[in-house]
């Protein structure tokens, strides 16, 4: 879980593609990918985790949330390959594809994921994944990562 992906550069992604904002419900999130962990927000009340980050937890509504590494591992849940430039800031990466990966620690715990669809010929429904983190710099500027699939063990 802790490979950090990255060609040297601080970030390759287009300039216009969107970046994170790191708010006070994110900010554990950006900031454990970019040490290279899979932060993900749980609720100590009733052993849940969530994602995305909400003041409360989606299961008992307790207060009492805090962010917990988790493997990284999962399976693709769901998939699909854009080939429009429709979505703003994406307009170069086509095609890619978009990725629902349910992480193993939790049935229905999702995450969304995409990468260039050149790179995507494994992909399949049901297909064990494990995370990378590609570094990027969230819209503050600050340097962070963005959790991304690979094959499990690839």
């Amino acid at each position: 879980m802790t490979d950090v992906t990255s060609s040297g550069q601080a970030d390759e992604r287009s300039p216009d593609r969107p970046r994170p904002v790191l708010d006070a419900l994110s900010r554990a999130y950006w900031e454990g990918a970019g040490r290279g962990e899979l932060a993900i927000q749980h609720c100590e009340e009733c052993d849940h985790y969530q994602h995305p980050p909400r003041p409360l937890c989606e299961r008992c509504t307790a207060a009492d949330l805090s962010y917990r590494a988790v493997s990284g591992r999962g399976v693709v849940h769901s998939f699909t390959t854009n080939h429009q430039r429709n979505v703003a800031g994406f307009e170069q990466a086509v095609p890619y594809v978009n990725l629902i990966v349910e992480l193993e620690e939790q049935p229905q715990l999702y995450l969304l994921s995409d990468l260039p669809a050149g790179e995507a010929d494994w992909v399949a429904i049901g297909a064990p994944v494990e995370v990378v983190f590609e570094p990027i710099e969230a819209a503050e500027g600050e340097a962070i990562a963005l959790p991304q699939f690979r094959p499990a063990g690839g």
